[in-house]
């Protein structure tokens, strides 16, 4: 038994099993959108763009959809669908098959992937959800055509904070301040952005940046071993960066602490 073809660089069609009806004319009504479409974003001048080309010439490329329920599920070509609707076609070119859930995502992925229209965000997402159906990350990495390491980058940007992850998305911030952002504490991430965003940062000023505490902040850590100091001496402690101050008020006190010190006057 031969093993099924993938992997990005061989095109959508080493990802599509054979059989299926194959290209037919389907009315557009009958056609729904994917839940699972990895494309979240799409850009209104290139969409009006596409809807006029229809309107002169047609839809040139078909849909790939699959039988789903009473009608069709879209697998690949949201773009031409959407643009079709509103140039109020009531008829399109499809070819149709047979896919389970992860082949259909993996197809949509792929087409995006191909072409260069997903954000970093959208495409970790789409790495995520191909996870979710057990895919391992070298799997994942091998059906899309890309390096595992590559997966496993863009499936790290999911850790950041969702205020990150929307401005990545919307192009606010770009994935190298994204990963500036990782190699911060997640407690420091929020702030960071906010740093990056309001002074315009560049990359290499996110990966510099490093919260400073303000004056006068206490070290929490710092300050329950000057009490535990205090207890065992008997006197206040305080306990600065580079600094220890023990205080003492009587030459008695003074004394017993050379004692306790194990000073010999």
């Amino acid at each position: 038994m031969s093993k099924k073809p993938s992997g990005l660089g061989k095109g959508l069609e080493a990802l599509l099993p054979r059989g299926g009806a194959g290209l037919v004319r389907l009315p557009l009504e009958l056609i729904r959108p994917s839940p699972n479409q990895p494309r979240r974003r799409f850009r209104e001048e290139a969409l009006k763009e596409l809807v006029e080309s229809i309107r002169e010439k047609g839809l040139l490329q078909p849909l790939l959809v699959r039988p789903k329920g009473e009608g069709y599920e879209l697998v690949a070509g949201e773009r031409r669908y959407r643009a079709a609707l509103e140039a109020g076609l009531k008829e399109v070119p499809v070819l149709v098959r047979d896919l389970t859930d992860r082949e259909a995502l993996e197809i949509a992925l792929v087409e995006n992937l191909q072409r260069e229209d997903l954000s970093p965000v959208e495409e970790a997402w789409g790495y995520r959800r191909l996870l979710d159906m057990g895919l391992t990350q070298e799997e994942v990495a091998q059906r899309v055509g890309k390096a595992r390491s590559t997966v496993a980058n863009a499936l790290r940007l999911l850790q950041l904070p969702e205020e990150a992850l929307k401005a990545l998305d919307e192009g606010r911030i770009t994935p190298g301040h994204a990963r500036a952002l990782l190699m911060l504490p997640e407690e420091e991430r929020r702030w960071a952005l906010d740093e990056i965003l309001t002074k315009g940062l560049s990359v290499r000023q996110a990966e510099r940046l490093k919260r400073r505490k303000p004056r006068g902040e206490p070290d929490l850590e710092r300050q329950a071993l000057a009490e535990e100091l205090s207890k065992s001496l008997g006197l206040r402690v305080s306990l600065f960066r580079k600094r220890l101050v023990i205080e003492f008020s009587s030459e008695e006190e003074l004394a017993l602490l050379l004692e306790r010190l194990g000073y010999q006057a």
